[in-house]
């Protein structure tokens, strides 16, 4: 019999529906996990006990009358911490922040709150969401599930350390560069990516996009009918859309006939280790076998391109630190000190070139793009790292080696998910990921589903430590 913590979010509701289940026994069995787990791996901010049972009492009732709230009614679900909560802080995984409350819940929040969703706990990320780990100033250090030697991935390090670790079903992350895709591969479990906009967020920033993480697709399908409505805070959500999220499951069949670009040569950054490049095509065949036309990519990003972008993130970085106090900018990481402050010698020409990457990388994507319906690739060119390392590289000088598969879609505004494909010798989870045409959104998660139909068997999810 399945823990209630393992429990995917439509197969709670249907036990809430019919009483079989209550959300209180369910709040109270994934806060009992959280305390097995949480010494080891340290994924939460907020972990509030009592404040979550409150609220999945309050769904019990509401349950009992008949009446649930909206469609995620007394799901455990949490929420990366950079995602504000009214009336909590939001410190940015740093410690150079100066706390405050937030005045109101941020997009992702709200509507996860008017669904009903028990929100357990906040989750953790690393300095000012810079790292693709779960290196922070402010938050204890966290770890992987997996392998509690090695890191979650990261910016949203937390969410993916919680949805492997069966923190319950729902969790939300943020992506400006492959902060939901990196971490979900890295813990194997499945995240999107979704287009630029289709999930409202604030402060919105370009290229940034709110996600779900789960362990299934038809988990992130249901979260994606609550995340995607419009909010007028974020001037580049989009308009509302009759999307049917709930057509994810179109079955095997869904790949027939597909014209899949696979990518395996990132163009720029760390060479792909052997492993995952093997997993990546390992799943191509499985695609192929199930009608999938598979046409091999040529890189389309350049290391200029990668380069240029991480310069003016430097730039824009060392700007904001610039404008603290000298007492609280010593606060901060020194590795993204370093990074930050490596950029102080660029001429306004130089920053300038370095901006023009990121179109550069936009109009590079989709003409490489759109000869395909659908585009795969790994997620890394690596495997989850040393937790105590800011980046797979450790060089504050070559921070975004390992981003070169995801970042052109952030910038390219399209689709991308990340879904578990295999597994190392060692036991480390390798993602897939499936990047298609801007806005359809709809189409990666059946295409995503497809593939978990057809994929080789799942490891066993991590269980804590023996006391």
């Amino acid at each position: 019999m399945t823990a209630l913590h393992d429990l995917p979010a439509h197969e709670l509701l249907a036990a809430y529906r019919q009483r079989t289940l209550s959300p209180v026994e369910v709040t109270q069995a994934v806060l009992a996990h959280i305390e097995r787990w949480e010494p080891h791996i340290q994924a939460t901010y907020l972990l509030r006990p009592e404040a979550a049972l409150q609220q999945a009492r309050a769904s019990e009732a509401r349950w009992l009358r008949g009446e649930p709230q909206g469609l995620l009614d007394g799901v455990p679900s949490t929420i990366k911490e950079n995602i504000a909560t009214e009336g909590d802080p939001t410190p940015l995984g740093t410690a150079a922040v100066e706390l405050a409350p937030a005045a109101a819940d941020a997009p992702p929040a709200a509507r996860m709150r008017e669904s009903g969703a028990v929100i357990v706990a906040k989750t953790t990320m690393p300095d000012y969401g810079m790292l693709s780990s779960g290196l922070s100033t402010f938050h204890p250090l966290s770890r992987n599930p997996w392998d509690v030697s090695k890191g979650p991935g990261g910016s949203s390090a937390g969410g993916g350390a919680a949805a492997a670790a069966g923190y319950g079903p729902l969790h939300i992350g943020t992506d400006i560069g492959g902060s939901l895709r990196l971490p979900a591969s890295w813990c194997g479990i499945f995240s999107l990516k979704p287009s630029l906009g289709r999930i409202p967020i604030d402060p919105p920033y370009t290229g940034r996009a709110a996600g779900p993480m789960t362990r299934t697709v038809a988990d992130a399908a249901l979260m994606m009918q609550v995340l995607s409505q419009p909010d007028a805070r974020d001037s580049m959500s989009l308009p509302a859309q009759d999307i049917a999220w709930s057509q994810f499951n179109k079955g095997a069949e869904r790949l027939r006939g597909l014209r899949i670009g696979l990518l395996l040569d990132a163009g720029c950054g760390l060479s792909v280790d052997p492993e995952v490049s093997a997993a990546v095509q390992h799943a191509a065949r499985l695609m192929e076998s199930a009608g999938a036309v598979i046409v091999p990519m040529q890189p389309f990003m350049t290391q200029a391109m990668l380069d240029g972008m991480d310069h003016f993130w430097r730039m824009r970085s060392h700007t904001d630190l610039q404008a603290l106090p000298a007492v609280q900018r010593d606060k901060v990481l020194p590795y993204i000190r370093t990074w930050a402050e490596s950029a102080a010698g660029l001429s306004g020409t130089e920053v300038f070139h370095a901006s023009q990457q990121f179109h550069l990388t936009r109009v590079a994507a989709a003409r490489a793009c759109s000869a395909f319906d659908y585009v795969i690739s790994p997620v890394a060119p690596n495997v989850a790292f040393q937790a105590e390392l800011p980046s797979p590289t450790n060089d504050p000088l070559r921070p975004l080696e390992h981003i070169g598969f995801t970042v052109p879609f952030n910038m390219s505004e399209q689709p991308a998910a990340s879904v578990n494909c295999g597994y190392t010798r060692a036991g480390l989870p390798i993602g897939l990921q499936i990047a298609g045409a801007r806005f359809d959104d709809l189409g990666v998660l059946q295409v995503s589903h497809a593939f978990e139909l057809i994929r080789d068997p799942q490891k066993p999810w991590p269980q804590p430590p023996a006391r």
